[in-house]
């Protein structure tokens, strides 16, 4: 699935290896050439012993006209290379946060933010190199393994039963290595993951650690889990640490085996002096590219691990998908037949055997203990979820029969807590209709009781907001989330507790409002005060998860018991 997004830059991927195989090309010939100076141009072999110092001159310049070769071909194997790898991972973390954006709430709460951070970060960036790593870095190990050892057998035989006893305990230590670390990478990203956690959950609750004085305590967390990523990283270093020694004595005690047998062999005369240095210089090569495999391997586990982790975003589909019926005509009637509902790591339903009907224009009321299941019967209609059974029904289609972007343009949607984006106030309104005039917008916030503080600020509509709003108090953010639905025009209204930062005038204020202004919008208002309902056209009591009562604040006062101890605990003694 990774490999998907290199098909588009194979031709970048292609070139980089080729000048790759070039640059090797050319370090290969270095030796043989250095040789060509030493026996003939130096010790003049092939002269009597008289020194030829065109020979030197000669080759030396060809050395250095080969050399400034290789190093372009370097330069444009490593960008090309950097060109492939960082658009590979350009993509493949569009495409995560794409699909992040597509789960539904209960796939981003079983992965969690902190690692979805991670996911599309750091193990990003982990498969990115492992791509830059296979491109350049195998090319040119396998060049020099292969290339080298030719060139070594080619000087002399006896040269090769040296390659052939040293690179087994290499591949060996290389398999040690790797046997150990792998298992570690994989809890290496899952410590990285919670280490993110602590601080995303740091960051977005730093007034909330700082009026319980937590600092200490989150301190202490913060120190444990980056404690724990801290020693399981000291455990991949260490048993990385002992690979470069080990392939040191490898190729010394392999340097000191061709120098002894090129020294036989200069005794009777098969090869000249030159040649063994060339021959170390072949050694050095090949060892040294299969050090460089085994960093390889070590980036290409990682990456393998981050790949994973990858996939199990990209290759997840969310559960809520877009219907195939034929929208119905708008109008903003809401209906559910014998629903039931629960969250996946809860075996009880949240919501059973719900029937309720809502009529266009028609303003709705919730009410009900917390945690009766008022924003899980609400969240139901844009499909933040679907039922497990029965139906929600918009305007007497099957809401999982309508494509997702036409049912959620008939809804707007306040939750309870209020998200505003790093941008200005008129652009954080301006979401719920991109389109939307400076005129809609603040109509749309006279309506929601925000213009009058808007107009206050010091840039007035045109003020940047801080990150998640909180250079704004609560009530005024509220406003400004109500005013971005408005704005867009919805069929329907749904208010998630999201006036209950809102002091009782400007709540009462915001409710005529809306009598007056959206009288043909269906609302369905969730509120934890009757004060906030007692005015709906009906009110709909939910009781551990069912609907106990539904009608007019009178009736209910005369009818419904769980709706007058509600009334008795918040409003009989104001009434008083």
């Amino acid at each position: 699935m990774i490999a998907q997004y290199l098909k588009r830059y194979w031709k970048a991927a292609l070139l980089a290896s080729v000048f790759m195989v070039l640059e090797v090309y050319v370090d290969l010939l270095q030796p043989r050439m250095m040789a060509e100076i030493v026996n003939n141009g130096i010790l003049g072999l092939n002269n009597n012993g008289v020194s030829d110092m065109h020979i030197v001159t000669g080759t030396g310049v060809k050395m250095l006209l080969i050399v400034l070769a290789g190093g372009l071909c370097g330069m444009l194997s490593g960008v090309c290379t950097n060109l492939c790898s960082q658009n590979f991972g350009n993509d493949v973390r569009k495409a995560a946060f794409k699909k992040i954006m597509h789960f539904s709430f209960s796939q981003t709460d079983k992965f969690s933010v902190g690692s979805l951070i991670t996911r599309t970060t750091s193990d990003v960036t982990q498969v990115q190199n492992m791509v830059s790593q296979i491109i350049r870095g195998c090319v040119r190990c396998a060049m020099f393994f292969v290339a080298g050892s030719i060139a070594l057998v080619t000087l002399a035989a006896d040269f090769g039963t040296v390659i052939v006893i040293a690179l087994p305990l290499i591949l060996l230590e290389i398999g040690f290595v790797l046997w150990k670390t792998t298992p570690l990478f994989n809890l290496l990203q899952t410590k990285l993951d919670r280490m993110n956690t602590v601080i995303q959950e740091n960051v977005s609750g730093a007034r909330v650690v700082k009026a319980f004085i937590q600092e200490n305590r989150e301190n202490r967390r913060f120190a444990q889990s980056n404690d724990d990523l801290v020693g399981t990283q000291f455990r991949v270093l260490i048993l990385m640490s002992y690979m470069r020694p080990v392939m040191n004595i490898v190729l010394n005690l392999a340097t000191v085996a061709i120098i002894y047998i090129g020294a036989l062999r200069v005794q009777d005369g098969s090869i000249a002096p030159g040649t063994i240095m060339a021959a170390v210089t072949y050694l050095s090569q090949i060892l040294n590219g299969m050090m460089m495999l085994a960093m390889i391997f070590q980036t290409v586990t990682r990456g393998m691990t981050s790949s994973r982790r990858l996939k199990e975003i990209l290759a997840t589909d969310s559960p809520i998908q877009d219907g195939s019926g034929s929208p119905a005509a708008k109008g903003g009637a809401v209906t559910f037949r014998n629903v039931c509902f629960s969250y996946a790591d809860h075996g009880a339903d949240v919501l059973h055997h719900i029937n309720l009907s809502i009529a266009p224009g028609e303003t709705l009321a919730v009410i009900g203990e917390t945690g009766c299941g008022k924003s899980s019967l609400v969240h139901l209609i844009p499909r933040f979820y679907d039922a497990d059974s029965g139906t929600v029904e918009v305007d007497g289609v099957d809401v999982k029969e309508y494509p997702l972007s036409e049912l959620r343009s008939r809804i707007a949607i306040v939750l309870q807590k209020s998200e505003l984006f790093s941008t200005t106030i008129a652009e954080n309104i301006r979401i719920g209709n991109p389109d939307a005039t400076d005129e809609e917008i603040r109509k749309a916030a006279i309506t929601a009781q925000a213009d009058e503080f808007i107009m206050q600020q010091p840039e007035q509509y045109n003020t940047p907001v801080a990150e998640s709003g909180m250079s704004l108090s609560g009530g005024q953010r509220q406003r400004i989330a109500i005013s971005r639905a408005l704005v867009k025009k919805a069929e329907i209204l749904i208010l998630d507790d999201s006036t209950s930062a809102l002091d009782f005038r400007t709540e009462a204020a915001l409710q005529k409002a809306l009598r007056e202004d959206f009288r043909d919008m269906t609302k369905i208002i969730i509120a934890q005060r009757i004060s906030s309902v007692r005015n709906a056209d009906r009110i709909a009591v939910i009781d551990n998860g069912t609907v106990a009562a539904c009608d007019t604040h009178d009736r209910l006062m005369q009818t419904c018991r769980i709706y007058q101890d509600i009334y008795a605990s918040q409003l009989k003694k104001e009434d008083a």
